[in-house]
């Protein structure tokens, strides 16, 4: 954890709900990250990386604040894979680029050495 985090009331109660809930997001974004790689339709794939990108933006957001600023770098790659490949020439086919699904992994294996 960073220790230049700025002693603010409340924070480490803001950081404990952080800890508890990236259990959980993390689980989640590799879930929807598999469903895309196993996706059938350019649809079901680009609905799956939207929800991941969705949770990911929420940890980008919080995490160099709670004194994890590693782990929201990291989510931001992870968001801005996603939103290439959503904004790019080969969203309209059915295809899940291994790239995200590399970066995801990052952004797993980064969670697992914060939540023991």
């Amino acid at each position: 954890m960073n220790a230049l985090v700025p002693k603010m009331p409340g924070l480490d109660r803001i950081r404990h709900r952080f800890l508890d809930l990236l259990a959980e997001r993390k689980m989640l974004i590799a879930q929807h990250a598999l469903a895309a790689w196993d996706g059938e339709t350019a649809e079901g794939i680009n609905e799956n990386l939207e929800t991941a990108c969705s949770i990911l933006h929420k940890i980008a957001g919080t995490a160099g604040t709670v004194g994890y600023p590693e782990l929201g770098i990291t989510a931001q790659h992870c968001e801005a894979q996603i939103i290439t490949h959503l904004e790019g020439d080969y969203a309209d086919l059915a295809v899940c680029p291994g790239e995200i699904i590399w970066f995801i992994d990052t952004f797993v294996e980064a969670c697992d050495s914060i939540v023991v």
